[in-house]
């Protein structure tokens, strides 16, 4: 099989079987689409460990950051795999495909009272009735409040909360639904939302806004890159930097384990796979803990 072929196989296989969300398949090809480019017409079995090096090689010359790197090593390692699995190869080339290390990175955070300050401000602009100004409240407090994907928030229906339980249930990554609290805070905030802001907003649409809590200007269901811009407006001056909608999830889960929340119950709330992933925030509770030692005590 050409390995062209096999790599829209591959592609399929993820989207179908394994059930990953469009944007990682869609890294995940264009990774493999590099790797093909590179290597010319070959066939799946053609390929080895050389031209792997060879093109790994040619990324690091021309700058490619080491995170990239990894990540394009994660690839090829898992399409050969799959290929092998698939009895399209006898040998796997990428077995001995060495990944660069990738430094530990920690996730920027803003302090509980920085965002406290934050929300207040939002919750005084909603009180005006303006609907914007009532989904933007609404929206910060449930990426904090639940710690939340923006994926998972831009994809609430109106079904999937539960006003008297006060939870949640999202569709994660790996289309994994999962059910999650939220506390009085963002639950007022909704309210006020879904009660003064949402028919407002539903209104312009000229087709129906459908479902979807959290809606845009027109009417329609807000997009990730709309809430995106939301929390970098507002979270910019306090974090500093380029920010997301992930900042609301880095922060609520190191303040909840600064809290003293149990690592696994905030591994399932977030829906981590691995506990591996989620003790990243231990290393931020750590960071702060030394740095407060720094600042506050006498024989630091």
């Amino acid at each position: 099989m050409e390995l062209r072929a096999a790599i829209d196989a591959y592609a399929r296989h993820l989207a179908d079987v394994r059930r990953l969300a469009p944007a990682t398949v869609k890294a995940y090809r264009s990774d493999l689409a590099d790797l093909a480019a590179s290597v010319g017409d070959l066939a799946v079995t053609d390929v080895d460990l050389e031209h792997l090096r060879e093109w790994l090689w040619v990324a690091n010359k021309r700058g490619d950051a080491t995170a990239t790197i990894a990540r394009r090593t994660a690839s090829v390692r898992g399409f050969f795999a799959w290929a092998a699995s698939e009895g399209l190869i006898d040998v796997d080339p990428a077995l001995r495909l060495v990944s660069p290390k990738r430094g530990r990175t920690l996730p920027r955070v803003a302090t509980a009272d920085a965002l406290a300050g934050v929300l207040d401000e939002l919750a005084a602009e909603g009180a005006t009735g303006e609907p914007i100004a009532l989904r933007d409240h609404a929206l910060l407090e449930v990426l904090y409040g639940a710690g939340i994907r923006v994926s998972e928030l831009c994809g609430l229906d109106l079904d999937d909360i539960d006003d008297t339980r006060r939870t949640m249930r999202v569709l994660g990554k790996g289309s994994k639904e999962r059910v999650v609290p939220f506390g009085a805070p963002a639950a007022a905030a909704l309210d006020a939302y879904l009660v003064r802001g949402r028919p407002v907003l539903s209104a312009r649409s000229a087709n129906g806004s459908g479902p979807g809590v959290f809606l845009g200007a027109r009417g329609g269901r807000l997009g990730p890159r709309a809430a995106y811009d939301v929390v970098a407006r507002t979270l910019g001056t306090i974090v500093g930097g380029s920010v997301g909608p992930h900042a609301l999830r880095h922060s609520a889960a190191t303040h909840l384990l600064d809290g003293g929340a149990d690592l696994r119950a905030v591994q399932e709330l977030l829906g981590h796979a691995s506990l591996g992933t989620t003790q990243i925030y231990t290393h931020v509770s750590s960071e702060r803990l030394a740095a407060s030692y720094r600042l506050a005590h006498p024989r630091a």
